[in-house]
């Protein structure tokens, strides 16, 4: 995922981009994932850097999140960023929905 994500801010042309990883209400489970690019750091983000890509998580979408890894995935079914979280009980087919 590493990556992916530093490719698509590379393409951007926007070294200030952050990916923002963040979760909400919806989905077939209740909950489901969503990934923008962001300029801004809120007050409540957790800001994390890996090899050079800067993250943000909001404080709400951290206690989902918290623990959870996520992958880029290429097959036949198409590209996508993927999120194993140890904190979902249940999630859909697609991978995008979960519930805790």
């Amino acid at each position: 995922a590493i990556e992916r994500v530093s490719s698509l801010i590379t393409e951007a042309g926007n070294p200030n981009v952050k990916l923002r990883v963040f979760v909400s209400g919806g989905g077939c489970s209740g909950l489901q994932y969503g990934f923008t690019f962001d300029e801004a750091t809120n007050e409540d983000d957790m800001a994390i850097q890996k090899n050079g890509v800067n993250f943000l998580i909001d404080s709400m979408s951290y206690q989902y999140l918290n623990g959870a890894t996520i992958d880029y995935t290429e097959d036949l079914e198409g590209a996508q960023f993927v999120i194993r979280n140890p904190n979902a009980t249940t999630t859909c087919g697609c991978g995008s929905s979960f519930s805790v």
